[in-house]
C-alpha cells in the first residue's frame, strides 16, 4: 500500500454498529440483530479488516452505535474501538444516532456534541437524533452554535459528523425516515469553511456533494440496506464495512469505501413490503 502523503487527514468513517448490551442473565451472550448478525463480531471483522491501513488520524463512528441503549453496549463498543485507534495514534470521535439513548451514551461516551481539531482540522460532532423517533432533524438552537462556532475559519477547514445525512435517501423507508429540512443546516455549513460532512444511517455507502461541500456516507457494520429492492420494499442484507476518508490540507476529498468480507455476504436479513414500510414511517417518522 502506498505511504499516504503527510499532509492528508487520514479518517476511518465507522457507522451503525448496532451493539447490544450483555443478558443481564448474567451469560454473557448478546441478542443477534433481527435475529441474524452478530454485530459484536461484524465489527471486530471491521477493525481487522481495517487493521493494513498504514496510518490514520482518527476514528469517527457516526451514530447507531447501539441498539438497545443500554450502557453496557457503548462499554463493549469503547473497548473494542478506543484501544485499536490509540495503538494507531488516532483521536476518536463518537456521534448519536436514532437507536441511541442519551443517558446510555453520555455515560460511557461523553458529551453529544462536542468540537475537536486533529491535524488542523476542526471536527464537530452534531446529534441529529430525535427522542423516540427515527428521523433527524436540527433545531434553531444547534444551527445558532454551529454558525457561532464556524465564525472562526479553522486552519485547514471543518468537517462535521452526524448520523442523518443532509441528502436524499434511496430507498422508501429511510426516505421517510431522512434528516428533516436540511437546507438551513446546509446553509450553514456553505457560509462557514465545512469542506466534508460524514454520516451513516443509510447503511450503504454515498458519495456526494451539495453546496459545494462533499457528503459521505458510511457503509453499515450490521448489515447493508439492497437499493436494488422492489419498488415500495424496503430490504437489508448481510455484510460489513467501513470508509477511509481522506481529506488533505487543501484541494478535493476523497472517500474509499471496504467490505469486511463474510462468508454469509448477501443474505437477505429482512424485506419488507409496502404495507409494513409504511407503518412503521407512520410509528417513527415525523408527525403529518
Amino acid at each position: 500500500m502506498t505511504e499516504p502523503s503527510t499532509d492528508l487527514l487520514r479518517i476511518l468513517h465507522l457507522s451503525d454498529t448496532h451493539l447490544f448490551g450483555a443478558d443481564p442473565s448474567g451469560t454473557g451472550d448478546r441478542p443477534l440483530h433481527y435475529g441474524r448478525v452478530d454485530t459484536t463480531a461484524a465489527l471486530r471483522r471491521v477493525l481487522d479488516r481495517a487493521s493494513v491501513l498504514t496510518r490514520l488520524d482518527l476514528v469517527v463512528a457516526s451514530g447507531d452505535l447501539s441498539d438497545d441503549g443500554s450502557p453496557d453496549s457503548y462499554r463493549q463498543l469503547r473497548e473494542l474501538i478506543d484501544p485499536w485507534a490509540a495503538a494507531r495514534g488516532a483521536d476518536v470521535l463518537y456521534a448519536m444516532g436514532n437507536h441511541d439513548l442519551r443517558e446510555g451514551f453520555e455515560a460511557v461516551l461523553g458529551a453529544r456534541e462536542r468540537v475537536a481539531t486533529v491535524r488542523g482540522r476542526r471536527i464537530i460532532v452534531l446529534d441529529s437524533s430525535v427522542p423516540g423517533a427515527g428521523y433527524g432533524a436540527v433545531d434553531a438552537a444547534q444551527l445558532e452554535r454551529l454558525r457561532a462556532e464556524l465564525a472562526v475559519p479553522a486552519e485547514y477547514g471543518s468537517v462535521l459528523v452526524l448520523h442523518h445525512p443532509p441528502v436524499p435517501a434511496l430507498t422508501p423507508l429511510l426516505a421517510a425516515l431522512q434528516l428533516q429540512d436540511p437546507q438551513p443546516l446546509l446553509e450553514v455549513c456553505a457560509a462557514g469553511d465545512v469542506r466534508v460532512i460524514l454520516a451513516g444511517h443509510y447503511h450503504h455507502p454515498l458519495a456526494t456533494s451539495v453546496r459545494g461541500i462533499d457528503v459521505f456516507v458510511a457503509p453499515g457494520v450490521a448489515n447493508t440496506t439492497d437499493v436494488t429492492a422492489c419498488a415500495g420494499h424496503e430490504s437489508a442484507r448481510t455484510g460489513a464495512g467501513f470508509a477511509l476518508v481522506e481529506l488533505p490540507a487543501r484541494g478535493p476529498a476523497r472517500c474509499v469505501p471496504v467490505s469486511a468480507p463474510a462468508p454469509d455476504d448477501g443474505t437477505v436479513i429482512f424485506d419488507l413490503p409496502p404495507d409494513e414500510v409504511r407503518r412503521i414511517a407512520i410509528a417513527a417518522g415525523p408527525a403529518a
